[in-house]
């Protein structure tokens, strides 16, 4: 590990040439608790290519090195994909008003040194300056207490978020399927957002 890490944005098709590293960095965090992803290289390609396909998204990269050990990522709501726009038309947001936040990923050894900080505030500055957006947002899945493989020592990162200014909005979810673990098909996973009213200078 080196003493200096390097953290970069990165938009639109300039992240073309990370695609490859980065759905190798999903898929090695999400297999941990709670997401359990069962981790699958075409879906990542197709998920990232989102991001490259919108002229005003961000990768906020984390290097050590020529390494890539953390990532982070948004884009404007409306370049999403519909099941994610739709819960915020059915509770009456403008999509055009939202600046979404997709993921952050961070490998273990790379924790407690104020990446996670790091990544909300660098995607709330692209937000800010692109301009015409009153929201941020994100949303995480929803795992019950006595799911079999909660570690005995996990902590939600609900109080990180609501130190960042975010607030659970219980009216807005949405369903995602992917493959867990040990499972042989894809299951719903329900998701929650979390949502913060983007302050702007002046």
């Amino acid at each position: 590990m080196s003493q200096e890490l390097v953290v970069r944005r990165h938009t639109g098709s300039d992240l073309v040439r990370y695609i490859a590293e980065l759905a190798q960095l999903r898929i090695r965090v999400f297999r941990d608790f709670p997401y359990l992803y069962e981790g699958d290289l075409d879906y990542e390609r197709r998920y990232l290519e989102t991001y490259t396909r919108s002229p005003r998204s961000v990768v906020v990269l984390v290097f050590d090195g020529a390494d890539i050990v953390g990532a982070s990522t948004g884009l404007p709501l409306s370049d999403e994909t519909p099941n994610v726009i739709a819960p915020f038309v059915e509770q009456g947001y403008d999509p055009a008003e939202i600046f979404y936040f997709g993921e952050s990923v961070l490998l273990p050894q790379y924790r407690g040194r104020g990446l996670g900080v790091r990544f909300f505030e660098e995607r709330e500055a692209h937000a800010r300056g692109l301009g015409g957006f009153c929201w941020t947002a994100f949303c995480a899945v929803d795992r019950p207490l006595d799911h079999p493989r909660r570690p005995p020592d996990h902590l939600p990162l609900d109080r990180f978020w609501e130190k960042r200014g975010y607030c659970r909005e219980p009216s807005l979810k949405a369903v995602f399927s992917w493959r867990d673990l040990d499972d042989d098909a894809e299951t719903a996973k329900p998701m929650t957002f979390w949502m913060k009213r983007l302050e702007t200078p002046g």
